[in-house]
């Protein structure tokens, strides 16, 4: 139960601690991964293509917004997802896994 837990609190400090732009890039993103799924069978690999997806428009989102330098921002970039604790890693994954499983349920719905 206490890892539950960890995860839980994992998941509620990536929603409360991320910025406004942030949780709009990830629920587009997220939610278009969902409407774009074939099937549910494909959510784990579909989640995996989301958070790829999202790590590549945070970097652009740097370079040309906040205007960093590409090559420092890259590094430094690679060296936070070295960093990245897989407890971290999980919340994302599990909070983009309900996300696009919602979404594509909701387009399956709206289908027949």
């Amino acid at each position: 139960m206490s890892a539950l837990m960890d995860i839980w609190h994992a998941i509620q400090a990536i929603v409360t601690s991320s910025d406004v732009i942030t949780l709009v890039i990830m629920a587009v993103i997220a939610i278009g991964a969902g409407v774009m799924m074939q099937n549910m069978g494909s959510v784990i690999s579909t989640t995996l293509v989301a958070l790829i997806a999202f790590a590549l428009v945070e970097y652009v989102l740097a370079i040309t917004l906040h205007k960093q330098n590409a090559a420092a921002t890259a590094s430094t970039d690679w060296q936070a997802f070295q960093d990245l604790h897989m407890l971290s890693l999980l919340a994302y994954a599990i909070l983009f896994g309900v996300v696009i499983g919602v979404a594509h349920t909701a387009r399956s719905l709206f289908d027949r």
